[in-house]
């Protein structure tokens, strides 16, 4: 078992070199072993090519050995034909005799097929070789596909006295330092979207892009319920796909700008209806005190990061608040980073 353990590890190790490259697929990583020894690995490294166990198998380079080998998986090998074969296929045909997976994949298109694939070939299966890291890996597509929204991330950036901006909010005021805003642009890059309100947008003239890092462009969401951003923003400069969530339908003629109206009396549960509908796997939350105080209310969030600074402001916007413990605590220079979980 603890040999199981070592290699499922190594699978989610090599999983997550794929980390904002995959969507909307899974993050999958898979290891070959003969004899206790590695033989052959692979991971799923952009979405539309080959899979995991496909990069494994052909890193392999005594094939004869397979025949005599296991193949360990961070998630169970598919069995239906999408842009690539199916993966338990290719095991069965190489002739892999023992296959160890670290968690069922819940995709309805999946959801055990692939191991009774397996076993009705022959194979020897073994299921739920650490379980939890392997769901936590995929925590995005699981939610996505089991809870019909995307993945939630809470951020914010607050003073040692817990405020997040001045009294009067008029102008845009850095709380963390350079390290930690570089951090928070690469967590834009492994999101798939990210969220503001009307008076962030306005106050800020946000851009929310990954200038300080190289990676995907999130999908920008604002809420402007009556049109109040002005058009000179930067939110309306088509760098990069923008839509926007209205009260009142309007028509955008520049690219990559879309609007859609929502009911603002169901606030949250029509941004997740929206956003499942396009497809957005994760969304990080970077609004104001109010739009993050909104979902926190309604227990709509899955993970926080909130950036404490070392700088004191007296008084101003409180920053959100909620009573749970962080699960992780980093220092960013003089910056504090804590995590939450829901």
């Amino acid at each position: 078992m603890n040999d199981h353990k070592k290699y499922i590890k190594r699978c989610i190790q090599l999983a997550k070199n794929g980390l904002g490259l995959t969507y909307p697929n899974p993050l999958v990583g898979s290891v070959i072993v003969h004899n206790n020894k590695i033989i052959g690995e692979g991971w799923h490294r952009k979405a539309g090519e080959e899979h995991a166990e496909v990069h494994a198998v052909q890193s392999v380079k005594e094939t004869s050995l397979l025949k005599e080998a296991t193949i360990y998986v961070s998630l169970e090998p598919c069995s239906h034909f999408g842009k690539t074969p199916p993966c338990a296929d290719l095991i069965i045909k190489s002739g892999i005799p023992k296959v160890v997976i670290g968690c069922v994949d819940t995709f309805s298109e999946v959801a055990g097929k692939g191991i009774d694939r397996l076993r009705n070939h022959g194979c020897d299966v073994i299921l739920g070789i650490l379980e939890d890291e392997c769901i936590e890996l995929n925590k995005r597509f699981f939610t996505f596909h089991n809870e019909k929204r995307p993945y939630t991330i809470l951020k914010w950036a607050e003073t040692s006295d817990g405020f997040i901006a001045p009294e009067n909010n008029s102008k845009i005021t850095w709380i963390s330092n350079a390290y930690s805003k570089q951090l928070s642009h690469k967590l834009r890059a492994t999101e798939t979207a990210i969220l503001i309100g009307t008076n962030t947008a306005i106050i800020d003239n946000s851009q929310l892009n990954t200038r300080d890092w190289k990676g995907n462009q999130p999908l920008r969401v604002i809420v402007d319920r009556t049109g109040k951003i002005p058009e000179h923003h930067h939110i309306f400069d088509g760098s990069q796909p923008t839509l926007i969530l209205s009260e009142v339908p309007q028509e955008y003629t520049k690219n990559n700008i879309a609007i859609e109206s929502i009911d603002f009396n169901d606030f949250i549960n029509e941004i997740n209806r929206v956003l499942f509908d396009r497809g957005i796997q994760s969304l990080i939350i970077e609004g104001g005190a109010k739009t993050l105080q909104s979902f926190i209310d309604k227990n709509a969030w899955d993970e926080a990061f909130v950036f404490k600074g070392s700088s004191e402001l007296k008084s101003g916007v409180k920053a959100p608040s909620f009573s749970k413990k962080e699960f992780s605590t980093q220092l960013i220079a003089n910056d504090t980073l804590n995590r939450y979980k829901r």
